[in-house]
């Protein structure tokens, strides 16, 4: 049977069945929706939890709730309760489109997930991925994609939406939006600048040039290190910034001597 397709799941999934959580024997649309309302600050700090997702043994069809044995389909109506099911790892889906499979490597499904394109053409690749597109190292036990074969791209195991940054990190889309609200705009792993800051870059040098160092500093001369380029650069020290006379960074950081102030990482 194929009804309720558009009116039954959660709101991580759409699928006709809820579990029963084999830790605390309440019902839930997911994991996630367990692991949510259990992990939440209404919750007193030594009952939250997460499920066991591997010892799921109960679920509920949404269309007759029957409560039957991990199955693909209901015993009771015969409603398939996802297109897509794992017994392994005890995960129904019916979106079928994120090309879901399960890896042994992890012990559990893995799926696409959605990356924000910051100038990479991944939208393309993600959505028509599956498991020829990625790898379960079994030497560190990570997941990755084979896209990204000069920088392996660790998928975390999330539903949120992904960006990918310039220097080929990922990090939640959620967070992105965070750091860029506090008015960073680094890499949180290498500090290469996360988007375009050529705007940002004009105008410190108007800053710069707006700001002349008093005569005692004008030949004092630092080293700096710019976390764009990678370059190592001897330059004249400005109290606001440092900027690098290879690609005109700013996002650079004093390696060696100068004042207190210099050479701060602007981004």
């Amino acid at each position: 049977m194929e009804l309720g397709s558009e009116q039954y799941g959660c709101a991580h999934y759409t699928k006709r069945c809820r579990i029963r959580a084999p830790c605390c024997g309440e019902v839930f649309g997911c994991r996630h929706c367990h692991n949510e309302a259990k992990n939440s600050l209404e919750i007193d700090l030594n009952d939250r939890h997460e499920i066991p997702r591997h010892e799921i043994k109960k679920v509920i069809c949404s269309l007759c709730d029957k409560e039957q044995d991990v199955q693909q389909y209901c015993s009771g109506c015969g409603a398939c309760m996802g297109k897509y099911f794992c017994g392994k790892c005890n995960f129904f889906d019916d979106d079928v489109s994120k090309n879901q499979y399960h890896c042994d490597g992890c012990g559990i499904c893995r799926q696409q997930l959605l990356l924000v394109n910051l100038g990479y053409a991944l939208d393309i690749f993600f959505r028509t991925g599956g498991v020829d597109k990625f790898f379960h190292c079994d030497k560190c036990g990570m997941f990755f994609t084979i896209f990204f074969t000069f920088s392996p791209l660790y998928l975390f195991d999330s539903t949120k939406d992904i960006s990918v940054l310039h220097c080929g990190h990922t990090i939640h889309l959620e967070c992105l939006n965070e750091m860029r609200a506090h008015h960073h705009f680094a890499c949180p792993v290498c500090s290469r600048s996360a988007c375009d800051m050529s705007d940002a870059w004009k105008k410190l040098d108007e800053e710069v040039a707006a700001t002349p160092m008093p005569e005692f500093y004008q030949k004092k001369m630092i080293w700096i290190l710019c976390n764009d380029c990678g370059a190592t650069s001897n330059v004249n020290f400005h109290v606001l910034a440092q900027k690098c006379p290879g690609c005109s960074s700013y996002n650079t950081r004093e390696t060696r001597g100068g004042g207190p102030a210099a050479a701060r990482s602007m981004v």
